[in-house]
């Protein structure tokens, strides 16, 4: 089962205005949102290509910190405010708690506002892959060929996703079938790989 927690911040001022949400996705389960701060006022935002790499880095030092290893990392530019997800595991590869993505929540979110990366809103959610959700290893990838995958991937400024059978993932590529049609996205450019149900 996967877990996570969000937290939504406004840097429109000094202070960030804070919203809790504890979510237990995407199979069900039930989602409150709690707010703890004067409501934001949601607008468009943009995040430029350069960010996510330094993001990656920061999550992927803060995680290590803790205890955990990062798994992935997404931003979503298309919600407003934007969502920055960020994915983790335990380091011995087990999933995390409920209280685990609180945890490491408080302590993405200091690390967040002391690298000063996002000037605008956003929503910060913590959360855990859950058994079987994404594809990390050539194994994954030998033994799920053939099943429905949703691949996130950039390109440019761009935030993309594209979903179809798994093909294969090559050194350079990964392979991945759409309608009979084999589409390669460049490796280096794959952010996730998770597996999806027949139905997207």
């Amino acid at each position: 089962m996967a877990f996570s927690s969000s937290v939504e911040h406004s840097m429109k001022s000094p202070s960030p205005r804070l919203f809790d949400a504890w979510r237990v996705p995407p199979s069900g389960g039930r989602s409150l949102l709690k707010p703890v701060g004067p409501e934001v006022q949601p607008y468009p935002l943009l995040l430029p290509h350069p960010l996510l790499p330094d993001l990656e880095t920061l999550a992927s030092a803060t995680a290590a910190g803790k205890g955990y290893k990062l798994c992935c990392v997404q931003v979503f530019t298309h919600l407003i405010p934007m969502t920055i997800q960020v994915q983790i595991r335990r380091k011995d590869g087990s999933d995390v708690s409920l209280d685990d993505c609180a945890h490491f929540s408080a302590s993405m979110a200091e690390a967040l506002e002391a690298s000063q990366l996002f000037t605008e809103a956003y929503v910060l959610e913590i959360s855990s892959p859950g058994i079987g959700d994404q594809l990390h290893s050539d194994q994954d990838f030998l033994t799920f060929r053939g099943f429905p995958v949703e691949i996130s991937f950039r390109d440019d400024d761009s935030d993309l996703h594209q979903s179809g059978l798994l093909h294969k993932r090559s050194d350079e590529h990964v392979h991945i079938n759409i309608k009979g049609r084999i589409q390669r996205i460049p490796r280096k450019a794959v952010t996730c790989v998770r597996l999806t149900n027949p139905t997207g």
